[in-house]
Formats: C-alpha cells, sequence, structure tokens
C-alpha cells in the first residue's frame, strides 16, 4: 500500500506528457511486474485511428519517447479500412478495445494473457494502455490495476484542460512555445533522463525538408458576430477547428491563438508540399456549410522555420504573409520566402542582426 501510495504521489507531481507516461510505466512495472507494457497515445484521422507507442517495456528494455511529437517509425494504423493497412500494422486486441471502448482481454501463444485498457475522450480513445501479465496475476491485483489506470485518465484529463481550448479543442496558445521550441531544437526529442533507447538529439528535417508554420485567420469574422451573434460565430469556431484536425496529419500541431486566429506547425516537407497542405485546408474550409452562416473562407500567411527563431520571429513573418493575403483578395495562401524572393515583402533582419537574403 505505502509503495502505491509513494508511486500515486510521484505521478500526481507530473506536469508533462513524457514524464507522465515514463511515470506510469514505471508505476506498471515496479507494482505488477507485467512482461511487456505500452502505452500508446491515439490521433484520429479520416480513415483511420494512428496509435503512437510513446512508452513502453519490451524485450529491448524501457523506453520513453516524445509524447508531443509523434515520430512516425513508432506509429502505426489500427484496422479501420483494410486497403489502408497493410497486414503487419493490424493488432486485432487493440482494434477491439477501440470498438469495445473497454478492457479486453486474451491469451497468448507463451501461455501468458495480454489485457488492453483504453483511455476514453467523447467516445473515442486518446491512449490505449497495453500489458502482458502471468497467469499468476491475482483478482485483487487486477482491481488495484482498473484503478491505476483510472486515476492515470483522471489525471491526462486535467492535463487536457490546461493545454487545450476549451471552445474548439485545438492546443491553446499557452502550450505553443514548448512545442515550438522542440521543433527548433531548443528542448530535446528524447529526454536522456527518461529513455535509454535514443541518446539526446535535435529533431532535424528529413530530405532537405522543412517545419513550416502557417497563421490562418478567418475572413470577416467580425461581419459573423455582428450579423448573427457571439454563440453562431463560436460555433463557427468549432467547425473551423473541426474542418483543420481533418486536413491536417496527425502529427502536425494544431493551435487556437484567440479569437478567430489560428496556427498550424506542419511537420517537415518540401514548400511545394506545405503550400498543397495549407491549399487544401483553405479549399475544404471554402467548401465547408457552416450552419446558419452558410460560406465562409479563411486567409493563410505562412514561413519556414529557422534554427534561430524564437517564437516571435517566425510568427512575425507568417503574419505579414498573412496581411499580404488579406489586403490581395483574402481566401488565399501566401508564403513569406515566396514574397520576399519576388520583391513584393521586404527582407528581414535575422536575430543575429544581419539580413536574410532569399
Amino acid at each position: 500500500m505505502i509503495n502505491l501510495i509513494s508511486h500515486i504521489v510521484h505521478l500526481s507531481s507530473c506536469r508533462d506528457r513524457t514524464e507522465i507516461n515514463a511515470a506510469m510505466v514505471d508505476t506498471l512495472n515496479d507494482l505488477f511486474h507485467p512482461l511487456a507494457v505500452t502505452i500508446y497515445r491515439c490521433y484520429q484521422n479520416r480513415r483511420r485511428l494512428v496509435t503512437f507507442s510513446c512508452a513502453g517495456i519490451n524485450d529491448h528494455g524501457r523506453f520513453v519517447h516524445n509524447a508531443y511529437q509523434p515520430d512516425p517509425q513508432y506509429c502505426r494504423p489500427i484496422e479501420r479500412d483494410p486497403q489502408y493497412c497493410r497486414p503487419i500494422e493490424r493488432d486485432p486486441l487493440l482494434n477491439r478495445c477501440r470498438q469495445e471502448r473497454s478492457a479486453v482481454l486474451e491469451p497468448t501463444e507463451r501461455g501468458t494473457h495480454r489485457i488492453v485498457f483504453p483511455v476514453n475522450r467523447l467516445e473515442h480513445p486518446v491512449y490505449l494502455i497495453s500489458l502482458e501479465l502471468s497467469e499468476s496475476f491475482s483478482a485483487d491485483q487486477r482491481v488495484a490495476l482498473m484503478g491505476l489506470i483510472e486515476y492515470f485518465s483522471n489525471h491526462i484529463a486535467l492535463l487536457d484542460y490546461g493545454e487545450t481550448d476549451t471552445l474548439t479543442g485545438l492546443a491553446s496558445r499557452k502550450t505553443f512555445d514548448r512545442h515550438l521550441f522542440e521543433l527548433l531544437g531548443k528542448a530535446s526529442y528524447d529526454d536522456p533522463d527518461l529513455t535509454t533507447a535514443h541518446p539526446k538529439r535535435r529533431r532535424g528535417t528529413r530530405d532537405g525538408s522543412s517545419y513550416w508554420l502557417a497563421v490562418c485567420d478567418i475572413d470577416h469574422f467580425k461581419r459573423v458576430n455582428d450579423e448573427f451573434g457571439h454563440l453562431i460565430g463560436d460555433e463557427v469556431l468549432i467547425m473551423l477547428a473541426q474542418v483543420m484536425q481533418q486536413s491536417f496529419r496527425f502529427d502536425d500541431q494544431l493551435f487556437r491563438f484567440g479569437g478567430e486566429e489560428f496556427v498550424a506547425l506542419l511537420q517537415p516537407a518540401s514548400q511545394e508540399n506545405a503550400h498543397a497542405t495549407f491549399e487544401r485546408f483553405r479549399a475544404d474550409v471554402e467548401a465547408e456549410s457552416f450552419s446558419r452562416v452558410g460560406r465562409i473562407s479563411i486567409s493563410i500567411g505562412y514561413s519556414e522555420l529557422r534554427p534561430n527563431d524564437t517564437p516571435t520571429d517566425v510568427i512575425d513573418r507568417a503574419d505579414e504573409a498573412l496581411y499580404y493575403a488579406k489586403r490581395h483578395g483574402r481566401n488565399q495562401v501566401a508564403c513569406f520566402e515566396t514574397l520576399v524572393s519576388r520583391g513584393e515583402l521586404p527582407e528581414r533582419a535575422a536575430p543575429n542582426g544581419e539580413v536574410e537574403l532569399f
């Protein structure tokens, strides 16, 4: 009992998802001695539920990955439509847990039992916790385990409340700086104190691609509030956030900055692919019917993230591109770097005082 209380006290002190996952793995291992454990974070997109194995213990030892930046090599889809899943990626027990929205259990080939617990929000799993346990696992231990999973669920819910915008469910402005610093390499990708699976390293781009930040603003939103009222205006914001979540990849970071302004942090992509992604979002918004308001549009300005950027630097560049889009007809996507190269916007001084040329 004292050991359990000690672990719960430690869990309650964690305020970071990565730390919470690491502490939960240690608690499960110390109290229940599973042969294997994996904590999956879940991301829902149009076609499938994608799981990210963010912490656990396997045949290679203990591992913890940054819970805020899902690495594609540790992600896989849960079967929903067979044409989008390869056989190696299918996990019937995880899929069953998702469908039944409750704990599921099955025997393994080596005489043990595997059990998967869901952590649900609005009838969808946000986490799945998989454990492989010996047959000697007692009924009392199962009750204690279920209580611990419930505590983990409540702790994650409190964290979600502090990190998300209460209206739209997107990440809030106050969490943006931490996400951006991680992308810029100013915070560790894998904390060396939390994992031995990977050395501390900067999260770099792949294949010469870059991270991109976009500022997205609803056109003439004041007119929506004036003509239809703020309740309908809030409904438009909620629907826009839903369109945004469907338009971007599961590992892109989406934020509501306040009012009608939204921000997207795009995972590594070429400028051509980044522009296509933002253009798809713009077109998806234009095609959507927003409650009693009908059609609305958005303007988007975006810029490449650079190693010496601060949050203000990159937002200012994206804002300049956004204002250009607003001044030139709205309902369009504008890239800061492209506008500079065409001479339509001036170069900005780099943080060290030098002028950046494109």
